[in-house]
């Protein structure tokens, strides 16, 4: 059995270059949209938190990557994700096909507002 992952960086080391590289881009975007957030391992999948709360996560799957953005950015930017495979809180997209930065930010910082409503910073 595998070590479990410590670090992102160890959970994406495995992963074939493809996944890999979709899911750096996811990363950098992120970050570039929640500079505060503190990246974890959650659940076994790259996480971040922020006001020490959970944020965000994404990860790779068999068939797919997928992004955790929450609930509501799904909600609040539904036709936007049309072209995606979604479910509750969930984006899942193809390697070949990373999800647009400019639309990761959207995700993002709709999550981040969400989440100062619920968690505010003190």
């Amino acid at each position: 059995m595998p070590a479990k992952p410590q670090t992102i960086d160890d959970y994406l080391a495995p992963l074939t270059r493809d996944k890999r590289a979709a899911l750096q881009k996811l990363r950098r975007a992120i970050k570039a949209a929640a500079p505060t957030a503190v990246e974890c391992i959650s659940y076994g999948v790259p996480s971040l938190r922020l006001n020490g709360h959970h944020f965000v996560s994404f990860g790779a799957a068999t068939n797919h990557c997928a992004f955790y953005p929450g609930a509501a950015p799904l909600r609040a930017h539904r036709k936007a994700l049309a072209a995606y495979s979604t479910s509750k809180g969930t984006i899942r997209f193809d390697a070949a096909h990373p999800l647009p930065v400019a639309l990761v930010r959207k995700l993002v910082k709709t999550q981040a507002a969400a989440h100062a409503a619920r968690w505010p910073a003190t």
